[in-house]
């Protein structure tokens, strides 16, 4: 899909979401021919050993959040940097996430990179249903207004770029807006083998 063809696609589903659009028009790409694909093509992978081998793989935890008469929130641990010029970060959640519908209403979102002593914080942002924000200090990232947490070793401010399908989870890239560091925060907040570490001090 080409770039017009894209911002399409985009642009359809933030419609869909009531989150607002550039009033510029966009002229579609003429739409692929798509496929299901076959039994005999699909890898046979076991969904307990695909977990188990990427959990080698450590990274980061974060908190995506959003604005609104109240604020959207979920932890998140699949985040990265995508392009420096322009800049771009990405991440993914769920298609069966119930905060992500309200983060695309708002259109922008704010990554907080955790610190390592922000484990606890962590989990209350991975339970669904619960009032995330309860007891949890926070204030406006200077851009989105979205929810910039204290104590975050990192903050990145975005609006939504784009949007694409990745099997059972979407893939969102933001165009980053403004960003910083917190210099008296902890590490940062690792996830490895199904648990939270840190980096010896």
């Amino acid at each position: 899909m080409g770039h017009a063809g894209m911002a399409a696609t985009v642009v359809r589903y933030l419609r869909s979401v009531g989150a607002p659009t550039a009033a510029a028009p966009v002229e579609p790409l003429p739409r692929p021919d798509l496929r299901a694909v076959r039994d005999d093509e699909r890898a046979p992978v076991d969904p307990a050993e695909f977990r188990r081998v990427l959990g080698t793989f450590a990274s980061g935890v974060t908190v995506v959040t959003a604005p609104g008469e109240e604020p959207a929130g979920f932890a998140c641990q699949s985040f990265a940097s995508l392009s420096l010029d322009p800049p771009l970060v990405a991440f993914m959640v769920a298609r069966t996430s119930t905060t992500w519908p309200r983060i695309a209403r708002a259109g922008v979102f704010c990554v907080n990179v955790l610190a390592a002593d922000q484990g606890e914080l962590c989990r209350g942002f991975a339970v669904s249903g619960a009032d995330k924000f309860a007891g949890v200090a926070y204030d406006a990232a200077p851009v989105s207004g979205s929810p910039r947490l204290a104590g975050a070793a990192a903050w990145v401010d975005c609006v939504i770029h784009a949007v694409h399908t990745g099997g059972d989870h979407l893939i969102v890239v933001g165009r980053v807006r403004a960003l910083g560091t917190d210099q008296g925060a902890a590490g940062p907040l690792l996830f490895h083998r199904g648990r939270f570490a840190t980096l010896p001090g």
